[in-house]
């Protein structure tokens, strides 16, 4: 399932970043620190998803939840 579906101040782990070979996409991700095996939690859902990676939280858009898959 992707970060779309996930359920609000649960903790997942990154399964794998799918953005069908879009590398700027892939690496601003990965600059955010979403990888495989990196813990994600989802704070708050409203247009755009509201995440904590690590100790910083980020605003991303339903099309970069959408690339990733826990």
């Amino acid at each position: 399932m992707t970060l779309n579906d996930a359920e609000l101040g649960k903790e997942y782990i990154i399964d794998a970043i799918d953005t069908d070979g879009d590398e700027e996409m892939e690496s601003f991700l990965f600059s955010l620190g979403c990888y495989s095996g990196e813990k994600i939690t989802v704070v708050d859902k409203k247009r755009n998803l509201v995440v904590a990676i690590k100790d910083a939280r980020y605003n991303i858009d339903p099309e970069l939840a959408g690339a990733i898959n826990i």
